[in-house]
């Protein structure tokens, strides 16, 4: 059965000219066994993505 997922929710204004611009930041609440499973496969991607794109810039 798949469990419904929490989220914390942050919210901030700020100011940009005369406008006033919200940002929503909802982080979600994972047991900490699934909180590094989902962070090692973040930090596997980003690596793959910047070690992809740092071979070009070699020399």
């Amino acid at each position: 059965m798949l469990q419904a997922v929490k989220y914390d929710s942050e919210v901030k204004t700020a100011a940009y000219g005369e406008r006033t611009i919200i940002i929503k930041n909802m982080t979600p609440v994972l047991p900490p066994k699934e909180r590094e499973k989902r962070k090692q496969e973040i930090e596997h991607r980003l690596f793959d993505v910047f070690s992809k794109y740092a071979s070009g810039r070699r020399g």
